[in-house]
């Protein structure tokens, strides 16, 4: 089992909230420079994940860079990790788009000397520094506990319909580190709840329109859907979509994971009955402290957990849950 430390713990761990340690990275005149790389650029969760990682960079004086591709593919990250690589930066924050296709890859990062972290993904199984593997050598995993999350999910979409009924999950693909684990956790959840029947989960590629479809053809099998939980945020979003074309908004309880801007209306006009916030702030922002710490001498944890947030009608427009909407 992982062992997770949360944000909080990290900071106290690794003593650099204290003013003496800023005061010092303010006076390196940005000696380091540190490149995040997404999983996905234009994504409201990495984008917001940006922002925390500059705001790091910006009070320990150090460069951040931000440079991934338009897609979630490893086709289309390794050339872009490729080129980071050959500038030669003073560490590597990456959300891996395979936690097996870029072990190779990202193993040529470290033996050019740069040290390697993962946030909100990782390769292998996640657990770093065990001298185990051969995709135990970054550094750090900065990330939600993904699992928890799943499990989190499927309390939410449990009560929302009352405890029993047929549910499903809509996933991305298999292979992926962070939605594997969401569809763990809430399968292990389900599995807690006797009168609740979990389908078969649909892959939709990332392709909400597929979602959506996908969403119309288990319900013209199933007039008794209760439920479905949108592993990532476009296949939620397209169950969403599906629901509402096929008049079941409301019927059908959708969960999604992760909330941008846009899910603030979808929340309030039904098409969406919870979503499950991640705080890609704050992991940004966890992963530039730790790259820092660890080019100044110091240790770090191998596995750092940030926070969830669970949205609904009943408190999105509470300003301590609002704020943590994505941005975009």
């Amino acid at each position: 089992m992982k062992r997770w430390i949360t944000a909080l713990a990290a900071f106290a761990t690794l003593g650099v909230v204290a003013s003496s340690t800023i005061e010092t990275g303010l006076a390196a005149d940005n000696k380091y420079t540190i490149v995040l790389i997404p999983g996905i650029t234009t994504d409201a969760f990495y984008i917001t994940m940006r922002k925390g990682a500059e705001a790091a960079g910006k009070a320990l004086g150090v460069n951040v860079e931000f440079q991934g591709a338009p897609d979630f593919n490893p086709v289309t990250q390794v050339p872009v990790l490729n080129a980071v690589i050959g500038r030669k930066p003073s560490a590597i924050l990456i959300a891996p788009t395979d936690k097996v296709q870029l072990v190779e890859p990202l193993k040529k990062a470290v033996d050019a000397g740069i040290p390697v972290l993962t946030v909100d993904t990782f390769i292998g199984d996640g657990h770093y520094q065990t001298g185990k593997g051969d995709a135990d050598f970054p550094l750090s995993y900065i990330a939600s506990d993904n699992v928890l999350g799943g499990e989190i999910a499927a309390r939410a979409l449990a009560k929302a319909i009352g405890d029993k009924g047929k549910v499903y999950v809509s996933n991305v693909n298999p292979g992926i580190s962070t939605t594997d684990q969401r569809e763990e956790g809430f399968k292990n959840e389900m599995k807690k709840h006797p009168d609740i029947t979990v389908l078969e989960t649909q892959f939709n590629n990332d392709d909400a329109n597929k979602a959506a479809s996908q969403f119309q053809s288990i319900m013209a099998r199933n007039s008794d859907l209760a439920g479905v939980f949108g592993a990532n945020l476009f296949s939620a979003m397209g169950a969403a979509s599906g629901a509402k074309q096929a008049g079941a908004s409301g019927k059908v309880k959708v969960v999604a994971f992760d909330a941008p801007t846009s899910m603030v209306a979808d929340i309030k006009a039904g098409n969406i009955d919870i979503a499950i916030a991640q705080h890609p702030a704050e992991i940004g922002y966890f992963g530039v402290v730790c790259a820092y710490a660890h080019l100044t001498g110091h240790s770090i944890p191998p596995l750092i957990g940030t926070g969830f947030t669970v949205m609904d009608k009943s408190n999105i427009d509470d300003p301590n849950v609002k704020r943590f909407i994505y941005s975009d």
